[in-house]
């Protein structure tokens, strides 16, 4: 009788485990589905945001070529954008000078100079020497902001 009665309770208590696991296993299943469906939706939607994002910058360049392409409007448009991009710059180097924005921008452009060449047609396309002697000469390195990692680094000086 006795090995009779734990055996029935072994095998109660054995069917109750499996079917709470059973119940667990599917309560985990919802859950991961379910995180799985916010995780592509965020995907989907971070990559609408970046797309957009991509689009309007794009947009103001486009813009501000074709209104640097008029003459007199260009000219006054050219120094409204360097105007902005540098009380942008006066925010994050309150300390800073127009000479130093100029000696950070040199650095930068003397950079990204080559990219910036072959994207002109051949006919129209300045030589990079002369380009680079044009830019500010700078006795001491300025210093880069790293947006990626909130902090400054040197560049050197073309």
């Amino acid at each position: 009788m006795r090995t009779t009665a734990f055996l029935i309770v072994l095998s109660v208590s054995l069917a109750t485990t499996a079917v709470s696991m059973g119940i667990w296993a599917i309560s985990l299943t919802a859950q991961v589905t379910t995180m799985t469906a916010s995780a592509a939706a965020a995907a989907i939607a971070n990559r609408k945001a970046i797309a957009a994002a991509v689009l309007r910058t794009k947009a103001k360049a486009r813009l501000r070529r074709a209104l640097v392409v008029i003459p007199v409007a260009g000219i006054a448009a050219a120094a409204v954008f360097e105007r902005k991009d540098y009380l942008e710059w006066k925010e994050d180097n309150p300390d800073g000078d127009l000479e130093a924005y100029g000696c950070e921008v040199g650095a930068v452009s003397a950079e990204v100079v080559d990219d910036v060449l072959q994207d002109l047609p051949e006919k129209v396309r300045p030589s990079r020497d002369w380009l680079l002697t044009r830019m500010p000469d700078c006795d001491e390195p300025a210093p880069v902001a790293d947006v990626a990692h909130g902090s400054s680094r040197t560049a050197s000086a073309p």
